[in-house]
């Protein structure tokens, strides 16, 4: 019997837009992950494509980031930010035109800078629906992610994470004209009774870690070869381990070949402040470009880091396919003597590990399909092709877990962020009073419900405890939530005074500032 397997990529940024702003630090979150994994998957999805292999992705993009993506704003900025690009590769082209290490770096940079803004205008800057249409054609399938990332475990209503579900599901549909056959769950966090809420909004799976079906009601008969059906119907695909390792690893896995693009080297900080001012923040902050010259080349302190070579750093890619091809083969072969059926193997990743964390990752991904292509004993498939082949699998409840440090829910409650629950709980009762209590709102007051509602999914964002967690933009993600909460406040507040004037005003500068979820209905929350 052949193998089978899947790789999954999770799409997913918060909501950043902030139109009052000219340059705002945080979009460029959005920016390079458009440059460096978006852009360059559609590249190896359409050579694929032209070269007729066989193969599939799944990929899951929440809502927050198709919002983004579809944005007028954005995708001026965007644009731009591809401009700014190649007039910075233009100024290195000449600069290191006489380095015969770091000039060919330069060109190869503005060659792919250019190839990419032709592509994102000849994609009309539809990149969302450039996935959709590969989705249509059964090259990939697109799925979708909980309303805005929202850590369901940690929400106080059950209203709360079937409205997270719901909305999504219903946005999804308006979007793409296609049912979202699966849907990830934020963080792979999962409770009881989520799948029931799955099944009712026609999701037929989604993902879990490794102990949630190891943990299960039941012994899982068929290992994590196989998904777990929950008694609502809805599949459970467990992530396979070994895969994981061998990407995920920073110790282990691939993306710390001494071969491969150094991340933590950047032209914004290499260069003199008076050269690299025009390409940065306008205030002189430094900040990442996206051209980086050097390779790992070794670990530890001290070790002096040397120049790319692209070409070494391909045929590592080739190297690394092919070993991850093999691994998969071996399991799959091991695990077919002891089963019923074909085994399936999941990887689920962050899309971003692709391309931008892991430069050379999208090539990877190309190679592992067209090696896997080469064999008769495995082949990629998608969860809605497998689960067609096979619809008969065990039923048992998953365990409680996430995929985050330590398999449960500590990275997202933890002495660091646990404040943010009581404001988040608060925020739930009064939106589920208020969409109780409002039966037939006015025209005005039904707004002022939707965008209470939008404020609440974005406040429950499990970015923003991830955030402060690992100290990164502590501060932004700080305020984020505490804005979007008393925006809620402020709404159903402004619901209970006398003056229509005031709640249109602030309803109208709320919608103005997140334009997301536009058919949002607030009676999901009762």
């Amino acid at each position: 019997m052949s193998g089978a397997f899947q790789i999954v990529l999770h799409a997913h940024l918060p909501f950043v837009r902030h139109p009052e702003n000219d340059f705002h630090l945080e979009e460029n979150w959005l920016f390079e992950a458009i440059s460096e994994t978006y852009l360059p998957l559609l590249e190896v999805l359409h050579r694929l494509r032209a070269d007729r292999v066989p193969g599939a992705l799944t990929i899951s993009f929440s809502q927050p980031l198709i919002a983004m993506l579809d944005d007028e704003l954005l995708r001026d900025r965007f644009e731009r930010h591809l401009v700014k690009l190649t007039r910075l590769c233009e100024q290195e082209v000449t600069r290191t035109a006489k380095s015969p290490d770091y000039h060919p770096l330069a060109l190869f940079y503005l060659e792919r800078f250019q190839a990419q803004l032709a592509l994102y205008r000849r994609l009309g800057r539809d990149l969302f629906g450039a996935f959709v249409e590969l989705h249509r054609e059964g090259r990939i399938e697109v799925i979708t992610c909980v309303g805005t990332h929202g850590f369901l475990p940690l929400m106080k209503h059950e209203s709360s994470r079937r409205a997270q579900i719901v909305t999504s599901a219903e946005h999804f549909y308006e979007r793409t004209g296609t049912v979202a056959r699966g849907m990830w769950m934020g963080e792979c966090a999962y409770w009881p009774g989520v799948d029931a809420m799955l099944a009712e909004a026609g999701v037929r799976y989604t993902f879990v870690d490794t102990h949630a079906v190891e943990n299960a009601s039941a012994r899982p008969l068929r290992g994590t070869w196989a998904p777990m059906v929950a008694p609502s119907g809805t599949a459970f695909f467990a992530r396979d381990p070994e895969s994981s390792q061998q990407v995920w690893s920073s110790t282990e896995g691939y993306p710390g070949d001494f071969g491969y693009r150094e991340f933590y080297r950047d032209l914004g900080f290499d260069l003199p402040l008076d050269t690299i001012a025009p390409f940065i923040h306008p205030d002189g902050i430094r900040m990442d470009t996206g051209v980086k010259y050097y390779r790992v080349t070794g670990k530890g302190e001290g070790v002096t880091k040397l120049p790319y070579v692209r070409r070494v750093a391909m045929e590592r890619v080739r190297e690394h396919a092919r070993h991850f091809v093999e691994g998969r083969r071996k399991q799959a072969r091991d695990a077919a003597r002891f089963l019923d059926i074909e085994p399936v193997i999941t990887s689920p990743y962050d899309a971003e590990l692709f391309g931008h964390w892991w430069f050379e990752g999208p090539e990877f991904l190309e190679a592992v399909l067209r090696e896997a292509a080469r064999h008769a004993d495995l082949h990629a498939v998608t969860p809605s092709a497998w689960l067609q082949r096979w619809p008969v699998q065990q039923c048992a409840d998953p365990s409680p877990s996430s995929w985050g440090e330590n398999g449960y829910y500590s990275v997202w409650l933890n002495p660091g962020n646990a404040w943010i629950y009581p404001l988040l709980h608060h925020a739930e009762d009064r939106m589920q009073q208020a969409a109780r209590r409002f039966v037939t709102p006015s025209n005005n007051e039904r707004r002022a419900l939707n965008q209470a509602a939008r404020e609440l999914l974005l406040a429950q964002s499990s970015d923003w405890a991830f955030i402060i967690k690992t100290n990164t933009a502590v501060d932004y993600a700080v305020q984020r939530t505490r804005d979007h909460v008393q925006n809620l406040h402020d709404l159903l507040s402004a619901l209970e005074a006398p003056s229509p004037e005031s709640l249109d005003a602030l309803t109208t500068a709320l919608e103005s500032r997140s334009p997301i979820f536009p058919t949002i209905d607030y009676r999901n929350w009762r």
